[in-house]
Protein backbone atom coordinates (compact mmCIF):
# COMPACT_ATOMS: atom_id res chain seq x y z
CA UNK A 1 0.00 0.00 0.00
CA UNK A 2 1.22 3.30 -0.89
CA UNK A 3 2.20 6.11 2.37
CA UNK A 4 1.13 9.48 2.52
CA UNK A 5 4.02 11.14 1.50
CA UNK A 6 3.85 13.59 3.91
CA UNK A 7 3.92 11.37 6.89
CA UNK A 8 6.35 11.79 9.25
CA UNK A 9 6.97 7.39 8.97
CA UNK A 10 7.42 7.92 5.25
CA UNK A 11 11.29 7.61 4.92
CA UNK A 12 13.92 9.55 2.80
CA UNK A 13 15.59 6.79 0.30
CA UNK A 14 19.06 7.38 -0.17
CA UNK A 15 20.67 5.01 -2.65
CA UNK A 16 24.44 4.68 -2.63
CA UNK A 17 27.76 2.80 -4.00
CA UNK A 18 30.80 3.47 -5.85
CA UNK A 19 30.96 5.72 -8.91
CA UNK A 20 29.77 3.69 -12.08
CA UNK A 21 27.36 1.91 -10.63
CA UNK A 22 24.26 2.82 -11.87
CA UNK A 23 22.29 5.11 -8.66
CA UNK A 24 21.58 7.92 -11.33
CA UNK A 25 19.19 5.36 -13.27
CA UNK A 26 18.12 3.47 -10.13
CA UNK A 27 17.07 6.65 -8.41
CA UNK A 28 15.09 8.19 -11.47
CA UNK A 29 13.44 4.70 -12.14
CA UNK A 30 12.28 4.91 -8.48
CA UNK A 31 11.38 8.97 -9.03
CA UNK A 32 9.22 7.91 -11.77
CA UNK A 33 7.49 5.43 -10.23
CA UNK A 34 6.66 6.36 -6.56
CA UNK A 35 6.03 10.35 -7.62
CA UNK A 36 9.82 11.60 -5.81
CA UNK A 37 12.40 14.10 -6.70
CA UNK A 38 15.70 13.37 -6.26
CA UNK A 39 18.91 14.96 -4.04
CA UNK A 40 21.92 14.54 -5.66
CA UNK A 41 24.78 13.84 -3.09
CA UNK A 42 27.95 13.95 -4.93
CA UNK A 43 30.98 16.86 -4.10
CA UNK A 44 31.76 16.92 -7.25
CA UNK A 45 28.72 17.69 -9.12
CA UNK A 46 27.99 20.56 -7.21
CA UNK A 47 29.61 22.47 -9.58
CA UNK A 48 29.02 24.63 -12.60
CA UNK A 49 30.52 23.85 -15.91
CA UNK A 50 31.80 20.87 -14.82
CA UNK A 51 29.56 18.39 -16.56
CA UNK A 52 31.39 15.59 -18.13
CA UNK A 53 34.37 14.94 -16.01
CA UNK A 54 31.74 14.74 -13.16
CA UNK A 55 29.53 12.66 -14.97
CA UNK A 56 26.73 14.78 -14.32
CA UNK A 57 23.38 13.34 -15.60
CA UNK A 58 22.05 14.89 -18.62
CA UNK A 59 18.72 16.35 -18.90
CA UNK A 60 17.53 13.13 -20.79
CA UNK A 61 19.09 10.93 -17.97
CA UNK A 62 16.82 12.47 -15.66
CA UNK A 63 14.28 11.62 -17.44
CA UNK A 64 12.47 14.59 -16.30
CA UNK A 65 12.79 14.34 -12.47
CA UNK A 66 13.39 17.15 -10.83
CA UNK A 67 17.01 17.16 -9.45
CA UNK A 68 18.19 19.17 -6.50
CA UNK A 69 22.26 19.41 -5.70
CA UNK A 70 23.22 20.17 -8.99
CA UNK A 71 25.36 23.62 -10.11
CA UNK A 72 24.84 25.30 -7.06
CA UNK A 73 28.82 26.38 -7.05
CA UNK A 74 31.36 28.01 -8.95
CA UNK A 75 34.48 25.72 -9.63
CA UNK A 76 36.71 27.72 -7.61
CA UNK A 77 34.05 27.38 -4.30
CA UNK A 78 34.63 24.78 -1.92
CA UNK A 79 31.16 23.16 -1.31
CA UNK A 80 31.92 21.66 2.13
CA UNK A 81 29.72 18.63 3.88
CA UNK A 82 28.22 21.49 6.06
CA UNK A 83 27.13 23.57 3.44
CA UNK A 84 25.59 21.21 1.78
CA UNK A 85 23.88 19.06 4.48
CA UNK A 86 22.22 22.51 5.24
CA UNK A 87 21.08 23.11 1.87
CA UNK A 88 20.02 19.53 1.32
CA UNK A 89 18.03 19.20 4.28
CA UNK A 90 16.15 22.67 2.88
CA UNK A 91 15.36 20.62 -0.36
CA UNK A 92 13.98 18.07 1.69
CA UNK A 93 11.58 19.46 3.95
CA UNK A 94 10.47 21.98 0.85
CA UNK A 95 10.03 18.70 -1.15
CA UNK A 96 7.96 16.66 1.41
CA UNK A 97 5.85 19.77 2.11
CA UNK A 98 4.86 19.02 -1.48
CA UNK A 99 3.54 15.91 -0.93
CA UNK A 100 6.45 14.32 -2.93
CA UNK A 101 8.82 12.13 -1.83
CA UNK A 102 12.61 12.01 -1.89
CA UNK A 103 15.27 9.99 -2.99
CA UNK A 104 19.08 10.74 -2.16
CA UNK A 105 21.56 9.49 -4.62
CA UNK A 106 25.49 9.84 -4.34
CA UNK A 107 28.21 8.67 -3.41
CA UNK A 108 29.98 11.20 -1.51
CA UNK A 109 30.00 9.16 2.09
CA UNK A 110 30.82 12.89 3.76
CA UNK A 111 27.98 14.99 2.14
CA UNK A 112 25.59 11.71 2.84
CA UNK A 113 26.74 11.44 6.84
CA UNK A 114 26.50 15.37 7.29
CA UNK A 115 22.96 15.01 6.01
CA UNK A 116 21.77 12.33 7.98
CA UNK A 117 23.86 11.85 10.75
CA UNK A 118 25.18 15.06 10.99
CA UNK A 119 28.71 15.04 12.34
CA UNK A 120 31.42 16.62 14.67
CA UNK A 121 35.32 17.19 14.44
CA UNK A 122 36.53 13.49 14.66
CA UNK A 123 34.37 12.36 11.46
CA UNK A 124 35.27 14.75 9.29
CA UNK A 125 38.09 13.14 6.82
CA UNK A 126 38.70 14.53 3.47
CA UNK A 127 41.22 13.01 1.17
CA UNK A 128 41.31 15.91 -1.34
CA UNK A 129 41.10 19.29 1.19
CA UNK A 130 44.13 17.26 3.39
CA UNK A 131 46.13 16.79 -0.09
CA UNK A 132 45.91 20.19 -1.10
CA UNK A 133 46.97 21.39 2.52
CA UNK A 134 49.59 19.10 2.51
CA UNK A 135 50.74 21.18 -0.84
CA UNK A 136 50.65 24.34 0.10
CA UNK A 137 52.54 23.79 3.66
CA UNK A 138 55.57 22.79 1.33
CA UNK A 139 54.75 25.68 -1.07
CA UNK A 140 53.96 28.21 1.26
CA UNK A 141 55.06 27.44 4.58
CA UNK A 142 53.54 26.33 7.45
CA UNK A 143 53.45 29.97 8.80
CA UNK A 144 50.90 31.00 5.82
CA UNK A 145 48.90 28.19 6.83
CA UNK A 146 48.80 29.32 10.68
CA UNK A 147 47.45 32.63 9.47
CA UNK A 148 45.08 30.94 7.42
CA UNK A 149 43.74 29.34 10.98
CA UNK A 150 43.61 32.50 12.81
CA UNK A 151 41.52 33.89 10.42
CA UNK A 152 39.26 30.67 10.02
CA UNK A 153 39.61 29.41 13.61
CA UNK A 154 40.98 32.23 15.99
CA UNK A 155 39.64 30.10 19.31
CA UNK A 156 41.48 26.94 18.23
CA UNK A 157 44.46 28.66 16.85
CA UNK A 158 44.92 30.41 20.03
CA UNK A 159 45.60 27.08 21.58
CA UNK A 160 47.68 25.59 19.23
CA UNK A 161 51.68 26.41 18.31
CA UNK A 162 52.42 28.37 15.36
CA UNK A 163 54.75 25.02 14.51
CA UNK A 164 52.37 22.45 15.20
CA UNK A 165 52.01 21.37 11.77
CA UNK A 166 49.49 18.00 12.44
CA UNK A 167 47.21 20.19 14.75
CA UNK A 168 47.21 23.00 12.30
CA UNK A 169 46.78 20.84 9.16
CA UNK A 170 43.75 18.91 11.03
CA UNK A 171 42.02 22.05 12.24
CA UNK A 172 42.53 23.39 8.39
CA UNK A 173 41.27 20.09 7.10
CA UNK A 174 37.67 20.43 9.29
CA UNK A 175 37.29 23.83 8.73
CA UNK A 176 37.47 23.38 4.69
CA UNK A 177 35.74 20.04 4.93
CA UNK A 178 33.03 20.70 7.57
CA UNK A 179 32.25 24.36 6.61
CA UNK A 180 32.76 25.23 10.48
CA UNK A 181 35.68 26.46 12.74
CA UNK A 182 37.13 23.05 14.38
CA UNK A 183 36.44 24.54 17.52
CA UNK A 184 33.07 25.13 16.97
CA UNK A 185 32.33 21.02 15.99
CA UNK A 186 35.63 19.74 18.80
CA UNK A 187 33.00 18.27 21.65
CA UNK A 188 29.71 18.74 19.86
CA UNK A 189 27.30 16.28 19.86
CA UNK A 190 25.92 15.31 16.33
CA UNK A 191 23.08 16.84 15.26
CA UNK A 192 21.00 14.41 13.37
CA UNK A 193 18.10 15.36 10.47
CA UNK A 194 14.47 14.77 12.07
CA UNK A 195 13.26 12.63 8.65
CA UNK A 196 13.74 8.87 8.87
CA UNK A 197 15.92 7.68 6.33
CA UNK A 198 15.88 4.02 4.30
CA UNK A 199 19.56 3.11 2.47
CA UNK A 200 20.21 0.65 -0.01
CA UNK A 201 23.61 0.33 -1.88
CA UNK A 202 24.19 -0.80 -5.41
CA UNK A 203 26.65 -3.78 -5.46
CA UNK A 204 28.23 -4.98 -8.60
CA UNK A 205 31.10 -8.25 -9.14
CA UNK A 206 34.75 -6.10 -9.35
CA UNK A 207 35.30 -6.85 -12.79
CA UNK A 208 32.01 -6.07 -13.92
CA UNK A 209 32.25 -2.67 -12.21
CA UNK A 210 35.60 -1.99 -13.72
CA UNK A 211 34.20 -2.79 -16.78
CA UNK A 212 31.71 0.03 -15.90
CA UNK A 213 34.32 2.21 -15.21
CA UNK A 214 36.36 1.64 -17.97
CA UNK A 215 33.14 2.51 -20.36
CA UNK A 216 32.18 5.51 -18.58
CA UNK A 217 35.64 7.18 -18.89
CA UNK A 218 35.69 6.49 -22.87
CA UNK A 219 32.08 8.02 -23.16
CA UNK A 220 33.79 11.00 -21.18
CA UNK A 221 36.17 11.83 -24.07
CA UNK A 222 33.75 10.76 -26.59
CA UNK A 223 31.40 13.52 -25.04
CA UNK A 224 34.44 16.29 -24.97
CA UNK A 225 35.94 15.89 -22.09
CA UNK A 226 39.22 17.89 -23.67
CA UNK A 227 37.45 20.54 -24.59
CA UNK A 228 35.42 21.08 -21.39
CA UNK A 229 38.40 21.10 -19.77
CA UNK A 230 39.72 23.72 -22.26
CA UNK A 231 37.31 25.65 -21.81
CA UNK A 232 37.55 25.67 -17.75
CA UNK A 233 41.52 26.71 -18.20
CA UNK A 234 40.40 29.43 -20.40
CA UNK A 235 38.28 30.97 -17.92
CA UNK A 236 41.43 30.70 -15.16
CA UNK A 237 40.45 28.25 -13.30
CA UNK A 238 43.11 25.80 -13.42
CA UNK A 239 43.90 25.88 -9.85
CA UNK A 240 40.32 25.59 -8.89
CA UNK A 241 38.79 22.91 -6.48
CA UNK A 242 36.35 21.04 -8.77
CA UNK A 243 39.32 20.42 -11.16
CA UNK A 244 41.50 19.04 -8.62
CA UNK A 245 39.68 15.59 -8.69
CA UNK A 246 39.57 12.28 -11.15
CA UNK A 247 39.21 12.95 -14.96
CA UNK A 248 40.29 16.82 -14.54
CA UNK A 249 43.45 16.60 -13.18
CA UNK A 250 44.95 13.76 -15.63
CA UNK A 251 43.15 15.93 -18.65
CA UNK A 252 45.09 19.07 -17.41
CA UNK A 253 47.95 17.06 -17.28
CA UNK A 254 47.67 15.88 -20.51
CA UNK A 255 46.93 19.21 -22.27
CA UNK A 256 50.44 20.51 -20.09
CA UNK A 257 52.38 18.30 -21.58
CA UNK A 258 52.71 15.84 -18.26
CA UNK A 259 51.11 13.32 -20.05
CA UNK A 260 52.42 12.15 -23.29
CA UNK A 261 49.21 10.73 -24.96
CA UNK A 262 45.38 11.15 -24.95
CA UNK A 263 45.28 7.03 -24.23
CA UNK A 264 47.87 7.80 -21.18
CA UNK A 265 45.43 10.04 -19.56
CA UNK A 266 42.56 7.35 -19.88
CA UNK A 267 44.39 5.10 -18.49
CA UNK A 268 45.37 7.34 -15.37
CA UNK A 269 41.50 8.27 -14.99
CA UNK A 270 40.67 4.65 -15.51
CA UNK A 271 43.23 3.76 -12.61
CA UNK A 272 42.50 6.55 -10.39
CA UNK A 273 38.88 5.98 -10.71
CA UNK A 274 38.65 2.15 -9.83
CA UNK A 275 41.21 3.13 -6.69
CA UNK A 276 37.94 6.41 -5.67
CA UNK A 277 35.91 3.23 -5.91
CA UNK A 278 37.52 1.28 -3.86
CA UNK A 279 37.55 3.86 -0.85
CA UNK A 280 34.14 4.69 -1.82
CA UNK A 281 33.24 0.94 -0.89
CA UNK A 282 35.47 0.77 2.17
CA UNK A 283 33.57 3.87 3.53
CA UNK A 284 30.02 2.75 2.76
CA UNK A 285 31.00 -1.25 3.76
CA UNK A 286 31.01 0.54 7.15
CA UNK A 287 27.83 1.35 7.62
CA UNK A 288 25.10 -1.26 8.71
CA UNK A 289 22.27 0.71 8.01
CA UNK A 290 22.78 -0.50 4.00
CA UNK A 291 21.16 -3.31 2.57
CA UNK A 292 22.87 -4.11 -0.66
CA UNK A 293 20.83 -4.92 -3.81
CA UNK A 294 23.18 -7.05 -6.52
CA UNK A 295 22.03 -4.73 -9.10
CA UNK A 296 24.40 -6.81 -12.34
CA UNK A 297 21.55 -8.92 -14.68
CA UNK A 298 18.97 -6.33 -13.69
CA UNK A 299 17.36 -3.35 -14.78
CA UNK A 300 17.07 -0.01 -13.02
CA UNK A 301 13.69 0.02 -12.99
CA UNK A 302 13.48 -4.08 -11.48
CA UNK A 303 15.88 -2.46 -8.47
CA UNK A 304 13.48 -0.20 -7.93
CA UNK A 305 10.36 -2.19 -7.76
CA UNK A 306 12.24 -3.57 -4.86
CA UNK A 307 13.23 -0.83 -3.10
CA UNK A 308 10.09 0.40 -3.59
CA UNK A 309 8.21 -2.64 -2.19
CA UNK A 310 10.90 -2.77 0.63
CA UNK A 311 9.78 0.81 2.09
CA UNK A 312 6.05 0.98 1.85
CA UNK A 313 5.82 2.78 -1.37
CA UNK A 314 3.77 0.16 -3.31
Amino acid sequence: MMQDPSSQIDPVVLIVGPTASGKTAVSVALAERCGAEVVSADSRQVYRYCDIGTAKPTEAERGGVPHHGFDIADPPDRVSAGRFAHEARGWIEEIRARGRRVVVAGGSGLYLQALVDGFFAGDVKDEAVRAELERRAAEEGLEALYAELKRLDPAYAAKTRPGDRQRILRALEVCHAAGEPFSALHGRGRAAATFPSAWFGLEWPRGRLYERIDRRVAEMFDRGLVAEVRGLLDRGWGEANALKSVGYTETIDFLGGRLSSLEAAMERIRRNTRRYAKRQLTWFRRDKRIRWLAAGGRTPGEIAGEIARAVGWE
